[in-house]
């Protein structure tokens, strides 16, 4: 029964037999939709709390995605209170930014952003101007 608790501990969760694959960090997906009265952006954010991401618009009046790295240092400050450790670790959080040009027909100042089933969803409203207003049909009394 020795040879096999040896083989689980020392040769299971040994990876050298394992193909070796490099793991990169890719930026997430992104979709854009666009409506009469505003565009979407569907970032996929899988696992992601609201409060790991930042949404805002710079001086520049570009629009910025930012996503911060917390998950990881949470697990390396709770290390001492675990009672496991990882003989493989392949999962990865690493901090992402980017930067988006806006349309000029987007309403700056009434973006909304919400996270919802691993889905980062901003809403770029459309400028409505006087020839997009919808202009309801008034009738006009003849006296």
């Amino acid at each position: 029964m020795n040879w096999l608790n040896n083989w689980f501990n020392d040769d299971f969760f040994n990876d050298s037999w394992m193909p070796s694959f490099q793991t990169s960090t890719t930026a997430p997906a992104v979709n854009v939709k666009e409506s009469d009265k505003a565009y979407t952006m569907e970032i996929a954010v899988p696992g992601l709390k609201k409060e790991y991401v930042r949404v805002e618009v710079n001086k520049d009046g570009e629009l910025c995605v930012a996503i911060e790295n917390k998950m990881e240092h949470k697990d390396e400050e709770n290390k001492e209170e675990k009672k496991e450790h990882y003989l493989r670790r392949e999962f990865s959080y690493s901090n992402y930014q980017q930067t988006y040009v806006l349309p000029e027909d987007v309403d700056r100042d009434n973006i909304s952003a919400k996270v919802n089933n691993g889905i980062l969803e901003i809403t770029l409203p459309k400028v409505i101007t006087d020839k997009d207003a919808e202009k309801d049909v008034k009738r006009i009394e003849i006296a």
